[in-house]
């Protein structure tokens, strides 16, 4: 089962972090001036969007419990 459950990550991961990388590239098109007209507000807002969408995820991965949340005083 372990190895099901492996293959099925590997190969989502592989496919949707892809697709990210490349909707990012198209959301960095945006930037060209000479094509589209956006306030330097505008920007940070997208950016902070996303810097808070990837922070997201980094506290997804880091969990150590899978997302259960117990409570300790000891730092085991």
């Amino acid at each position: 089962m372990a190895t099901r459950n492996r293959d099925r990550f590997i190969a989502l991961a592989e496919s949707r972090v892809t697709r990210a990388i490349n909707d990012i590239r198209l959301i960095g098109n945006l930037s060209n001036r000479s094509n589209y007209s956006y306030t330097e507000q505008e920007a940070e807002k997208i950016i902070r969007a996303l810097e808070e969408a990837l922070r997201e995820i980094k506290a997804l991965f880091k969990r150590k419990n899978g997302g259960k949340t117990d409570f300790r005083l000891s730092d085991e």
